[in-house]
């Protein structure tokens, strides 16, 4: 069974969480907030990504414009 609880008072969070453990209950937290330095640390190194090789799919492009060949694209 799975029961989600949501709120934003840490100290009843917390009272729930020991209670919990207490009666041996597996904990999985999701979703837990981040602090400021945090997100940006994380914004920092999304937006630092390189990709280490070529992406395998190909040109995104290229694959559309075979799709659609046959296809007259609608004029507006």
């Amino acid at each position: 069974m799975e029961l989600t609880l949501k709120s934003n008072n840490q100290e009843s969070l917390a009272k729930i969480i020991a209670l919990a453990k207490k009666l041996n209950i597996m904990i999985e937290q999701n979703g837990a907030e981040l602090g400021d330095s945090q997100k940006d640390a994380l914004k920092k190194q999304i937006l630092d990504f390189k990709a280490k090789e070529k992406s395998s799919f190909g040109d995104a492009a290229e694959w559309e414009k075979n799709q659609r060949e046959d296809r007259n694209l609608p004029l507006l």
